[in-house]
């Protein structure tokens, strides 16, 4: 799994989940909230890099990468330290979403 560091949401300090059960971590780049329990969302994300079942109802999905998942897979093999944290950044510099 990749997290990313996040700021302020725009829906204040947390908010509600929006679970669906049809949304599942069924394989790798699923692009979901993360959180602390229910209910916790604020402004961090993460990519899944496999499945991920023991997710599923824990965690608002709200997308998928449709192309350039070689690029998710590829960061997810970078070099971490001790913390599971990349030694060198890894910056997102463009998104392109669907119309």
């Amino acid at each position: 799994m990749m997290k990313c560091r996040g700021g302020a949401s725009i829906y204040g300090k947390q908010f509600e989940d929006e679970l669906h059960p049809e949304l599942k971590f069924t394989g790798a780049g699923i692009l979901a909230m993360a959180n602390a329990g229910p209910d916790t969302n604020g402004s961090q994300y993460f990519l899944s890099l496999a499945p991920t079942q023991w997710l599923d109802g824990k965690h608002t999905i709200f997308g998928r990468v449709c192309q350039g998942i070689g690029v998710l897979n590829r960061i997810g093999m970078v070099e971490t330290n001790s913390q599971d944290r990349p030694i060198d950044d890894i910056k997102i510099l463009r998104v392109n979403l669907p119309n």
